[in-house]
């Protein structure tokens, strides 16, 4: 198993491989306007990290949000682009998971990304592995009862550290930690999600509902 994992649905432009038992290589940037122009290159230094070609990549993993319309995309797109092409499987995981599989807390806890808009998704955690029902996307001040008391992760609970009192690292998407959940799920038979992005709201750019009529003269 060699798989290649990526995640662009933060502002964290992240890749890894992972050989199934361990990780191989690694890279990160943290620019939210700038995924499309980092995946790529990306990828190809984790493989020249590794000493490998594409054509080893034995899988696909990518994350598949919540996030951001334009940034998930870039991986999502990308990940499909490599599957068709190998002719290997893409498999799905939820942004907000490898957040949590990356923390080590064995403790109930919240993971919180930046969801713009002064919003954040979030979700609840019974333990880094086990989630706690479906992402949501909400005002900080709105779920502040709820949190107050737990320990969070992600930049969101950074961001808003008022609601989220026990911030902890990591504060950005790791696409090792992404990748080693997979190969644990995998290696466990369990399903993994399809490559679908979990949006939970609208794009941001929208057709205008009203159309100006222009009639020829």
């Amino acid at each position: 198993m060699l798989l290649l994992a990526m995640d662009t649905a933060t502002p964290a432009v992240t890749v890894a491989l992972h050989d199934g038992d361990r990780l191989v290589a690694e890279s990160g940037q943290v620019d939210a306007r700038r995924h499309g122009e980092l995946l790529l290159p990306a990828v190809d230094r984790v493989l020249k990290r590794a000493g490998l070609e594409l054509d080893t990549v034995t899988g696909i993993v990518v994350g598949v949000g919540p996030g951001p319309y334009t940034g998930l995309r870039v991986g999502l797109v990308t990940a499909a682009t490599f599957a068709s092409a190998l002719g290997v499987p893409v498999h799905g995981v939820c942004t907000l998971d490898g957040l949590a599989y990356a923390s080590g807390i064995d403790e109930p806890f919240v993971v919180a990304t930046d969801a713009r808009r002064k919003e954040v998704y979030w979700a609840r955690y019974d333990d880094r592995r086990t989630r706690v029902g479906d992402p949501a996307v909400d005002r900080p001040a709105d779920i502040a009862e709820r949190v107050a008391r737990l320990p969070a992760v992600g930049a969101g609970a950074r961001l808003y550290g008022e609601f989220f009192a026990d911030a902890r690292d990591p504060e950005h998407q790791s696409a090792g930690a992404l990748a080693a959940l997979a190969a644990e799920r995998l290696a466990a038979g369990e399903a993994l999600l399809e490559p679908r992005p979990l949006y939970l709201r609208r794009p941001d750019a929208q057709v205008p509902k009203n159309y100006k009529v222009v009639t020829p003269r």
